[in-house]
């Protein structure tokens, strides 16, 4: 293997974006979920809803901070390892990310003091007003990021010009249907996220015999908010499936592990893709099954991977593998979300002991799952920058050294190790020191106090008193 500066520049970016996915892909879904806390807090009046609202908000605080620092370091690596790329498509991903500063970040940026120190200076209202521009902001985040992505996988409403990708238009960019399949995929995939987290903790609590009525809490909403949106997100995979079989057949073989064409088509189940000898060692297959799952027919025609020219190909091995992790993982939350609701809603004492170890196990899961599809989705668009119109190598910088790429992504992951390892460790630790108790909450604002004079029927005691 050449280590090239192209090459060196991929690992590179592929460390920072892995890193950095892991913190919005975790926020998103937690601002969400934190303003589902705070509407049951001011509907019923309940103290526990409050206490775990406080609890992940101090998670949030850190995890959205650390999301942010590890995001601005792409930006720098556009310019630095990818002056091409930003060059000759700055004038369609430029203004994408523009959009995503003037929504997602303005918002964020409005509102995020306020949920963090303003709960004692604003009106309940009003707070939870912040709260959901908070969420709506990681939401148009993850948005902007998606449209930008989804044009690169299938670029639509440009036109070239001297070489420059020139948009011609921006309803199609915007409004493509990649992008309006893949972004519900990923937000579902926060949530998803955000989700088994909570229960984990929650299972956590249980196990430890702490902070009861708040691990159940959290072991509750966590499993049956995954029981729900796990067959929602098989169902936006196979979406995004159909969208990778029309628009990039050569990621679609790789994924499938697919060398020639078939019809009908088998479905590999696992497998050693064999790159050289372009065939499958050890190969387990179900026959039809590729077909249907492709075209929703038993004797369609498939395409295979020896159609294409070796330098159109993506690398077989990782798309191939990461697919099937992703897809493992899914069937596995699936299985611990429907598994753990049914447990809980009959409020079963058998088993109850496997079942929360299941959950507290379960945590890693989400994340295994979106860098995989991550994996999946950016090896397997290789050899394109901007899929058929972009080569990789070509998008590079030009003048970029092997030398300068090499101290660099040192540095980087050096610099992402440690944060990553403080960050880590301080979150253990407020997992750990759990929810604080309801006498030691802040007031909501006691200028506009809830329900009867003097009294807050939402926290339990007297407004003065606090």
């Amino acid at each position: 293997m050449m280590w090239t500066a192209l090459l060196l520049s991929r690992l590179q970016f592929a460390f920072t974006v892995s890193f950095h996915i892991i913190f919005p892909s975790f926020t998103i879904g937690l601002a969400a979920w934190l303003t589902v806390l705070e509407i049951f807090h001011l509907v019923t009046g309940k103290p526990v809803y409050r206490r775990v609202f406080q609890f992940w908000l101090k998670i949030f605080g850190v995890t959205f901070g650390i999301g942010v620092v590890s995001g601005i370091v792409l930006a720098f690596e556009f310019g630095m390892n990818w002056s091409r790329l930003s060059e000759v498509t700055g004038p369609i991903q430029g203004p994408l990310l523009t959009y995503e500063s003037f929504t997602a970040f303005a918002l964020e940026a409005s509102f995020f003091g306020v949920l963090i120190f303003g709960r004692s200076r604003v009106s309940p209202p009003v707070y939870l007003f912040s709260t959901m521009m908070v969420a709506l902001g990681t939401t148009f985040s993850a948005f902007w990021i998606m449209v930008n992505n989804s044009w690169m996988q299938a670029p639509v409403g440009y036109a070239i010009e001297n070489g420059i990708f020139v948009p011609t238009d921006w309803n199609a960019i915007i409004f493509s249907p990649v992008a309006w399949v893949r972004f519900p995929h990923m937000l579902v995939a926060a949530y998803l996220t955000g989700a088994f987290c909570v229960a984990a903790t929650g299972a956590w609590y249980r196990l430890r015999g702490i902070y009861a009525a708040e691990g159940r809490l959290m072991l509750r909403m966590g499993l049956f908010l995954a029981a729900i949106l796990v067959p929602v997100q098989l169902f936006l995979g196979h979406l995004n499936g159909d969208y990778v079989h029309e628009k990039q057949p050569a990621k679609f073989a790789a994924i499938e592990g697919r060398w020639h064409d078939e019809q009908p088509a088998s479905e590999v189940v696992i497998a050693i893709p064999d790159e050289a000898k372009e065939e499958n060692q050890l190969e387990l297959k179900i026959p039809y099954l590729g077909s249907l799952i492709a075209s929703m027919r038993l004797d369609s025609k498939e395409i295979g991977l020896t159609r294409f020219p070796k330098e159109d190909r993506p690398p077989v091995a990782i798309p191939f593998f990461a697919f099937r992790v992703m897809v493992g993982c899914g069937l596995l939350m699936m299985a611990i979300a429907w598994l753990g609701s049914f447990h809980l809603l009959v409020d079963r004492r058998r088993g109850e002991r496997l079942l929360l170890w299941a959950a507290f196990l379960s945590f890693p899961l989400p994340f295994v799952a979106t860098l995989t599809g991550w994996f999946t989705a950016e090896v397997g668009r290789q050899p394109w920058s901007v899929y058929g119109a972009l080569r990789t190598a070509d998008a590079v910088t030009p003048t970029l050294t092997t030398q300068a790429v090499t101290i660099s992504l040192i540095l980087f992951a050096v610099v992402y190790l440690v944060i990553f390892s403080f960050g880590t460790l301080y979150v253990y630790r407020l997992l750990k020191a759990g929810p604080v108790e309801s006498e030691k909450l802040l007031p909501v604002n006691p200028k506009r106090p809830l329900g009867v004079t003097g009294a807050s029927p939402v926290l339990g005691t007297t407004e003065g008193g606090n």
